[in-house]
């Protein structure tokens, strides 16, 4: 699925000289955390969320540092925290550096940029212009959305084994030998060592998810809690 697949597509948007209590009443009555700001020609400029409004000079939340934290503060940053806690208007608290995407941009890089810049929502724009916006909301919808099995499916223990060690085989955190994948009437039998519970972990979920499954027995050691003490050279 794309970002033209899940994104809301009424995007609630404000200007850059939308004023604070303007903007909070926005967010109250809309149900929002944060909306995108658009200039006058309607192209993206920044987006400006709930965080943004969270050190404020009304509800005495600003930012206040002792002497020492004072002194050794830059001045371009207590200025800043200033301006942020005492805006007017919502061009002195959003955030121009905004994170956007095409109509044709996959799930996967949209959760990637949620991941790695650290926002909750992820503009649509066509030509600079914003035409939807994904949320966290709109990719669980879309999770919750996706059609469930009806019932169990089914499978010879040649075609499970054969799915799970395919599946294993593309996961660069692991090297499983086959001799360590036993299927026996459905039921997955894990062998062998792995470097971290987690490793094992993972490689029981594989085999859960694996189609035609009933059951799954790991007999896995984890090589950082194995009792017996390792031979120098072994």
């Amino acid at each position: 699925m794309n970002a033209s697949d899940v994104m809301t597509r009424n995007v609630v948007t404000v200007s850059p000289d939308t004023t604070v209590p303007e903007l909070v009443q926005v967010l109250l009555s809309r149900n929002i955390s944060g909306a995108p700001v658009v200039d006058a020609a309607g192209m993206l400029v920044g987006i400006v969320t709930e965080g943004d409004l969270v050190r404020r000079a009304e509800l005495g939340t600003e930012k206040k540092r002792g002497g020492w934290l004072s002194f050794f503060t830059g001045t371009a940053t207590m200025a800043q925290e200033y301006i942020r806690s005492h805006a007017t208007k919502v061009s002195d608290i959003m955030s121009p550096g905004v994170v956007a995407v095409g109509r044709d941009a996959p799930l996967a890089e949209i959760a990637d940029l949620m991941e790695t810049r650290h926002v909750r929502r992820v503009p649509v724009v066509d030509g600079g212009h914003v035409v939807g916006i994904v949320s966290r909301a709109n990719l669980l919808r879309a999770w919750a959305s996706l059609p469930t099995e009806a019932s169990v499916a089914t499978a010879d223990d040649a075609s499970i084994r054969t799915a799970l060690l395919d599946e294993l085989a593309r996961q660069n955190w692991t090297r499983r030998p086959e001799n360590s994948v036993v299927v026996s009437e459905g039921v997955v039998h894990l062998w062998g060592l792995a470097a971290t519970e987690e490793e094992k972990r993972a490689l029981e979920l594989a085999a859960e998810r694996t189609p035609g499954v009933h059951a799954v027995r790991n007999h896995i050691v984890v090589l950082e809690s194995e009792p017996y003490p390792l031979l120098l050279g072994a």
